[in-house]
């Protein structure tokens, strides 16, 4: 049997989320409750397998207990119910540690199989999010291959490649010495660059020194 606490502000919704799980014969539904602090709390006291988390709720939201939860209940796997379907969000609510993300639009059996799914230890994002997902980090990591280095390191190596030292860099960046010579270390790693020749060679491809040049 699947144990559920369901958490939403909206009473409304509450009643209709348990009346949709309650028809399966392996779910039950063990409380619920309208906030964050609730959460906490009910996780804490009935230990569920699964918590449905609405995210945006009085107080704080849903994914800033998330950890609480957690600690509250460490075998509890959270189901964040919500009606934002921005890949940014889903990254954000496997970050806070939630095991699955569901758009409040999905449909009934959509609910009751992402129930099933997290409380069995996988993950579930709603499809359509899924793909975004996917592609979202698929141009991700086309931009990291195709640009490697950090915001930070690209300023560093606009400086190496102006002439300035290691000790300049770190007074102009306001780092140490060290934290510039692992940044420079890190950049040749990266670009498989061995000379400052090179190293000016990619700045220069990569138009880092065209604000110095028309200085």
């Amino acid at each position: 049997m699947i144990s559920v606490l369901i958490v939403d502000d909206h009473a409304l919704v509450r009643s209709g989320l348990r009346l949709l799980l309650e028809a399966e014969e392996d779910i039950v539904v063990e409380d619920e409750g309208g906030s964050a602090d609730d959460a906490v709390r009910l996780a804490r006291l009935h230990k569920p397998d699964v918590v449905l988390l609405d995210v945006v709720m009085p107080g704080r939201s849903g994914l800033e207990a998330a950890p609480e939860i957690h600690q509250a209940s460490p075998r509890s796997q959270i189901l964040v119910l919500s009606m934002q379907d921005d890949p940014s969000y889903v990254r954000e609510a496997f970050a806070a540690g939630a095991s699955g993300y569901l758009l409040k639009e999905a449909a009934d059996a959509e609910l009751v199989a992402a129930v099933r799914e997290v409380a069995a230890g996988r993950r579930y994002v709603h499809p359509t999010l899924g793909a975004r997902l996917a592609a979202a980090e698929a141009e991700a990591e086309a931009r990291a291959a195709a640009d490697p280095l950090s915001e930070r390191e690209r300023e560093v190596l606009r400086l190496l490649a102006l002439g300035h030292t290691n000790q300049e860099i770190a007074k102009m960046l306001y780092i140490s010495v060290r934290t510039a010579e692992t940044h420079r270390a890190h950049i040749m790693q990266k670009l498989r660059l061995s000379t400052r020749a090179e190293l000016v060679r990619y700045a220069l491809q990569q138009g880092l020194l065209e604000d110095a040049q028309q200085a």
